[in-house]
């Protein structure tokens, strides 16, 4: 409900939209066109598209130095560490040198590597009290 898509102009994106639809998923896409805010659109979307941009270049990156990832759970791996990095772990200066999503357990160390630990073991626990059976 209410799912929405920041994207650039590429058709693809509207043409994958009509697809769902046809499927019955219904979400909207919201084009981001060019490199600068001209228009309402842009000014207020931009910064999701950035974000995307950031992503994709990171991939891209990652992606050639690996030759390119052996399997679908690999490339996954490798978002799911990104997004995890970037909203849980990543300062940002628009927001005050400090994450988007703001974790009470992370505010005891400033070391990245701790706060990795952290993040990990909490996924741990959560995963085994979610595949606890009662």
């Amino acid at each position: 409900e209410n799912l929405e898509f920041v994207v650039d102009g590429n058709p693809i994106y509207k043409a994958a939209q009509q697809y769902f639809q046809l499927k019955r998923v219904f979400f909207k896409v919201t084009q981001v066109i060019g490199l600068t805010n001209d228009d309402p659109v842009s000014k207020k979307h931009r910064p999701a598209k950035q974000i995307i941009e950031r992503l994709n270049r990171t991939f891209q990156y990652s992606y050639a130095v690996k030759n390119g990832f052996n399997t679908l759970a690999g490339a996954n791996d490798f978002m799911c560490l990104f997004t995890t990095y970037f909203n849980f772990l990543r300062n940002h200066t628009t927001l005050g040198y400090k994450p988007p999503v703001q974790l009470d357990c992370l505010k005891k160390t400033h070391n990245m590597p701790n706060k990795w630990n952290i993040l990990l073991d909490e996924a741990l626990d959560y995963y085994i009290e979610s595949t606890m059976e009662f």
